[in-house]
């Protein structure tokens, strides 16, 4: 609970400096009594639609470690706080990317992989991961956490949510004002928008706000397919990549706050909304890859 009213808090503080920033600039006043300016509206839809994407992109390692309690191994403790500090070393090197901070956290089985730049990123593992998986295994999970980082799916990931927050502000906004003028029609317009334009522009920013989480996640599933992919090309062989999600399939995953529940190992709601796909159709998939 605590993880998420943190992340609840920090994306509404975030929209709601951007709207005193647009605010104070004038961007948002699209609506005027001589019509709809779309110029205005476009970049108060950007500005709204991106600031919020990337804002939580560039924080996304400080509130991954807050919310999720990584401990970040500095100086390893224990042979085995050493063997995954040399494996994620291995593997980036492998990958072409900078080495990444390594962390733990408490918790059931599951790894993530965040940050703003492929070269200064985080990957972390969960102390249920380490206890339930072999060696081999977990070097397979974390080269699929490397894989994310490589393929730079923390921004594209970004730039997608922010392209789909975008179009949902715009088109509500722009229906909204179509359908308050309508209501208004033959009367005299009053300078701001109408009881119309709020109803339609509070309802449209849900419906369309659930149509583009449909989109992100469906871009969220495919990335995966990928990553899995990428974990057998680092590691050489598909089998410890097979083996991990057949042994994840056995276990009961742990939930990540929703800040990097997208770049984890396993989760997900539903078929429509789930980031991931299936466990069974991820094996599927490497099976029947060639390598």
């Amino acid at each position: 609970m605590k993880r998420i009213l943190l992340f609840v808090l920090t994306n509404v503080m975030v929209v709601a400096v951007l709207g005193v920033v647009a605010s104070l600039l004038g961007v948002n006043r699209y609506l005027t009594a001589e019509g709809l300016n779309l110029g205005a509206l476009l970049g108060f839809a950007l500005v709204i639609g991106f600031g919020g994407a990337i804002i939580s992109l560039l924080i996304s390692k400080p509130m991954a470690k807050w919310t999720s309690g990584v401990r970040i191994i500095n100086h390893p403790a224990n042979q085995d706080e050493a063997w995954i500090v040399d494996t994620v070393r291995k593997l980036s090197e492998r990958a072409g990317i900078g080495m990444p901070e390594v962390g733990i956290f408490e918790g059931a089985p599951n790894a993530f992989a965040t940050g703003a730049f492929k070269n200064s990123a985080l990957v972390a593992v969960s102390t249920g991961l380490l206890q339930g998986m072999t060696h081999e295994e977990i070097e397979a999970v974390i080269g699929h956490e490397i894989a994310h980082v490589a393929n730079g799916d923390m921004v594209t990931m970004t730039l997608i949510q922010g392209v789909m927050n975008t179009f949902v502000v715009f088109l509500s906004r722009v229906i909204g004002y179509a359908i308050d003028s309508f209501l208004n029609k033959g009367n005299e317009r009053s300078s701001g928008p109408g009881i119309g334009y709020m109803i339609t522009t509070l309802v449209l920013d849900i419906v369309l706000g659930f149509a583009a989480a449909i989109v992100v996640a469906w871009f969220s599933r495919q990335r995966e397919f990928r990553a899995d992919a990428g974990s057998a090309q680092l590691l050489g062989r598909k089998q410890p990549m097979i083996n991990a999600l057949a042994r994840l399939g056995g276990m009961q995953p742990g939930e990540l706050p929703k800040s990097v529940a997208a770049l984890g190992i396993a989760g997900g709601m539903g078929a429509l909304f789930s980031t991931h796909p299936p466990l069974e159709d991820r094996i599927a998939a490497l099976q029947n890859s060639q390598g």
